[in-house]
Parts: C-alpha cells; structure tokens; sequence
C-alpha cells in the first residue's frame, strides 16, 4: 500500500488493519454512511472493507478516476487478498452512494460490479456455488441496465414472469438462473443498442458516474427540496467488497431498527428475505419477513445481530436504522444510521435510552423539546358514532407506520394532484411504492400497497413524512384499466373513500372517525424530566 503521504485526498479506505489517510474523516466529506461504517470497523463489528471516493467529486466525478483505479483500488485490494476483474480471484463489489445526511433510496446503489465472462468460471471457483454466481450476474445486467444504461426496469422483470412461470425466482437453478443471464445479456444489447460492458473497468467507472449523477435525479431533488436540504454538499460513493445474501439456504438480506420505529419499545424490528440481496428488501417490490424466519435458517447470525444492536447504541447514542446480510450463516453489517421514528417514539426512545444510561437527561430533553403533549399519543378508531354497528375491515395489510387514516382511492400521480388541488384527502393506493414516487407520497395523507416491506425505502420515506403506510396487502388487486381495486370481496373505484388503519393493518370501506389515545405513562415521564431539568436538579445537566 502506498505510504500514508502519497495518498490522494478525498479517498478513505475502511478495513481493519489499513491506516486511513491523514486528513480526518468526517460525514461531510466522507457521507454520512462511510463514516458510520468506519465507526462501526472500529469497534470491531464486521463490515465489508470499502474504498470511499469523497463527497468532493460529486461535481466533477471524472477527476476521481484516476486516483481510483492507480491507488485506491489497488489498496483495497491488497485488503481483502482478491483482484479486480482477475479470472481466478476476482474482487467483486458494490458501489454505494452515501451523503452527508441521510436520503433513504434516493441516490443510486449497484451490487456485483465486477462480474463479467471473464470472472464468472473465479467466483464459482471461490464460492463453489453457480446459483449465486449466475443470480448474481443476471442481478448485476438488469441493475446497469436500469441505473447505468437507463433501460425500463420492466424488460428484465417480464423475462422473469416468463422464466419462472408464477414460481418464486429464488427457486430457479443454476441451469435456468445461467439462461436467463444470457437471455439479459441479450436483452441489454438489444435495447441498449450496445453489449453489456464486459470490461470490468468500465463497468465500475459507469458506476462511479451513475451513483454520483443520481445527486441530481429528480427524485433526489424533490426529497432534498421536501427536507430543505442544502444541494450543494453532494455525495460520497463507496466501493465495497460484495457479501452475498444470495449464496443459498443459509443466507440473506435484512433491514432492521434497534427499536420500534413506531411506538419506540426496546426490541429489534427487523425484515429478512432468505437467499435474497439487500435490494430485494429495500426496493418495495418484494415482500420480507419478520426476524424468525432469520433465526430459522441462521441462529448464529441472528445472536450476532443481537450483540451488534447493543454495540452500535452504544456508539451512536440512539435508536439505529441498520442494513445486513447473511453469507453462510455469517453476518456482515452494510449500514447504519438514526433511524426515522414516530413522534410517540421518539419520546420512548429518548427516555429509555436516559434510563439506561446512554444518554444524559440534558440530551433527552433535548430529543423531545420540539415534543407537543398532543404527540404523545396514538390516533385509534372510534366507533363511538356508530354503537351498534359493528365495524368490520375488508382485508389487512402489514403495517409500517402508525394512525388512522380516511380519504378518496387515487391510483396515480395525476389522479392525486388533480384531487390534491380540489383540497381532497387521498390514499394512494399502488402496486408498490418507490422512492421515485416522492411526490406522491407528500400529497398523499396514507398509501396502500400489494408488495413491500414496512422497512423499504418508500416505507421509510413515508413515515418519516408523517404518512399512515400499509405494504404487502396479499388480496390487494388493482385494475388501472377500470380505474377499480378489489381489496378483500371488496370492489371499489377510484374516488371512494377508504379508511387505512396503521396501528393493526386493517382496512375498511368508507369513512370512520378517529380519536387520539394520549399515552398517560408516557407523558407523565417526559413531564417528570421536564421539570427536573428546569429546577436544574439533574445529576447529569453537565454531562458530555
């Protein structure tokens, strides 16, 4: 590795035993989520080394490339022991986005980069394993296509209807997983109007200025213009060593919060998919599973996982927000950040962490200043209006966010804004939801899914904006041609009005009232630490 004085600036390596350069890390320069790695590195849980190209190059991403490919990846590949685009040992890698403040699924992430004719036969010597070798090259054709090549999503997801023929594509072989990577790579050249690149070099240089454009996508700009934040601090890119969630029967991504997100109570919430990767959860077209399912096929990771939780709160001082994967029953850590929570939990939280000592009562009261008594509470059904009639939901949908929520069906942006404008309340009812809908998701007051995980990116996005969310409603069918849905035996149109409850996942015909239920508790301790720290009693006040 080249000496600590001749490395570039604006590129950090994370990887235990390497000596980062001498200009200090921070988010700004480093984003938010390499930084957060590098602090995990450091206390020891595992994470895949990683070369991070600053946020410095977000407006001028081909100075970068040089100092990438003569230093920096020669440094992280001296790390792991594998080498970029080699036919034996090849070095397999993610290439990440990562700002300064968290953006959930705006920016864009590429998985498999490196994988090309020439490096398949070395990763499946290095893996003995061809169904993770060809799912993950078809994953990584479809994925530069769409992000890189700009090519429609679905031209790639209509030739795995037609593959799998209603089978889940995780129960494809390796002989039928090898035929449609070919069935891709024809694909691609054919709407592309080129061949997929099979020079790895340019696969990651198309990456790198791929992850740094999607700054300014317009979905990346929407949020920072919801969000007021400032455009101008950009992005870093990290480039990671690959962890394959795919590998097999013991194996996995997942997405989890150290805590309830939603009402803020001490236990992992936590979505797995089996022999999948990490986009197959966070996208919102698949659905996941809860932590069981993880116990079940890797015991050993899931007790791993039970330690890391308590490691990183006790690093970063507050509920986390954290993505993984399972590679042969090992964990390996991919993120981590402060998790996006109710206002009744972020009471919760504050106040449960000041018990257990990780945070002082100054930081508490701090947490929840902003905090209203009306917050503290949760808004349920009431069925007061209404005492002899009993009130049965339709259908239920799993839940990523809390309330009570009545308005019209709209099953698009159109839809959506025209009603919006007539000051109209809508449910935006869709297949699944993307991070590209964020204009959507700010007009909408709930939104209704057939597909989804309550931890992927569009979830997370709406309840952070406040938004009753329900995702993987099964009898959920949806006719844009009549502009109608079937919810259940329920028919309706667009127009009708539908009631979204969050706090059980039901959902209902029609309007019903709502009332909040105060949390009493709750309340009265966060008036307790109110009045302590204003009589200036705390032990702590003076507390770092």
């Amino acid at each position: 590795m080249k000496s600590e004085s001749h490395w570039p600036k604006n590129l950090y390596l994370i990887s235990s035993g390497s000596t980062l350069p001498h200009e200090k890390p921070s988010p700004e320069n480093m984003g938010s989520k390499a930084y957060n790695l590098l602090r995990m590195a450091k206390i020891g849980l595992p994470v895949p080394p990683a070369l991070v190209i600053g946020t410095h190059y977000t407006k001028f991403p081909d100075e970068c490339m040089l100092p990438v490919f003569t230093t920096g990846l020669t440094a992280l590949q001296e790390a792991v022991g594998l080498i970029f685009g080699d036919s034996r040992k090849p070095l397999i890698v993610s290439v990440r986005s990562g700002a300064p403040v968290s953006m959930p699924g705006m920016l864009e992430t590429l998985l498999n980069i490196g994988l090309c004719d020439q490096t398949v036969g070395g990763l499946l010597r290095q893996t003995g394993n061809p169904r993770l070798v060809w799912d993950a090259y078809r994953r990584l054709i479809a994925n530069y296509g769409e992000v890189v090549a700009g090519l429609p999503t679905s031209i790639f997801e209509d030739e795995i209807r037609r593959v799998t023929e209603g089978r889940d594509e995780r129960l494809l072989d390796f002989k039928e997983l090898r035929e449609l990577t070919h069935q891709f790579l024809s694909i691609y050249q054919l709407h592309a109007g080129q061949a997929f690149p099979q020079d790895v070099n340019e696969q990651l240089s198309g990456a790198i200025r791929a992850v740094f454009a999607s700054w300014n996508a317009k979905k990346a700009v929407e949020y920072r213009k919801i969000m007021q934040i400032d455009s101008s601090m950009g992005t870093a890119v990290a480039i990671q060593c690959m962890v394959f969630g795919n590998s097999g029967g013991h194996a996995g991504a997942g997405v989890g919060f150290t805590r309830d997100p939603v009402t803020g109570e001490r236990r992992l919430w936590v979505d797995f998919l089996a022999n999948a990767q990490g986009e197959d959860v966070v996208s919102g077209r698949r659905n996941a599973h809860g932590h069981q399912v993880l116990t079940s096929v890797a015991p050993k990771a899931w007790q791993q996982l039970e330690e890391s939780v308590k490691a990183l709160e006790g690093e970063f001082k507050d509920m986390q927000d954290f993505e993984f994967t399972v590679q042969d029953g090992l964990l390996y850590m991919l993120q981590t950040r402060s998790g996006k929570r109710t206002p009744l939990a972020r009471a919760r939280i504050a106040l449960d962490l000041m018990d257990e000592g990780i945070i002082n009562p100054t930081m508490a009261l701090e947490r929840t200043d902003e905090l209203k008594v009306k917050d503290i509470g949760t808004l349920r059904l009431s069925t007061r209006d209404k005492p002899k009639k009993v009130i049965e939901p339709v259908a239920h949908a799993t839940p990523a966010s809390s309330g009570v929520v009545t308005g019209e069906i709209a099953l698009d942006g159109i839809r959506l804004a025209a009603r919006a404008g007539s000051g109209a309340g809508l449910i935006l009812i869709r297949q699944d939801t993307q991070t590209s809908d964020i204009a959507e998701l700010e007009l909408a007051l709930g939104i209704l899914t057939q597909r989804g995980a309550r931890t992927s990116h569009a979830a997370v996005v709406a309840r952070q904006l406040g938004k009753v969310c329900l995702v993987g409603c099964e009898s959920l069918r949806i006719d844009l041609s009549a502009r109608t849905i079937q919810v259940g035996e329920a028919v309706l149109n667009e127009g009708d009005v539908i009631t979204l409850d969050g706090n059980d996942g039901a959902i209902y015909c029609g309007a019903i009232a709502a009332v909040m239920v105060p949390d009493e508790p709750l309340l009265k301790r966060l008036k307790a630490l109110r009045a302590q720290q204003s009589s200036g009693h705390s032990d702590h006040k003076h507390d770092k």
